[in-house]
């Protein structure tokens, strides 16, 4: 047999619901503000290392690497060999 709920009740079981509701969305709410905050110190960190790296990128240019000049001292060291040239 169903069980006969006055307006007062309904109302009241309503009410309880949206509150319930409200509390799940304002934690949700919480949680996407703090991965919004990360997300936008995550975005300086990574600006800040691009420029970091553009820098040394900058620096780093025209150097030669250490394989290339052993190569070249290789190469130098014959030639001198073959021209007599210590």
């Amino acid at each position: 047999m169903a069980k006969k709920v006055t307006l007062e009740k309904l109302a009241g079981m309503i009410k309880r619901g949206f509150d319930e509701n409200t509390k799940e969305h304002q934690g949700i709410l919480k949680i996407l503000d703090k991965h919004a905050v990360m997300l936008v110190n995550h975005t300086e960190t990574l600006k800040d290392h691009t420029e970091r790296l553009k820098r040394i990128e900058g620096k780093l240019e025209g150097i030669v690497y250490r394989r290339e000049f052993e190569e070249l001292d290789r190469r130098l060291k014959r030639v001198e060999a073959k021209l007599g040239i210590k």
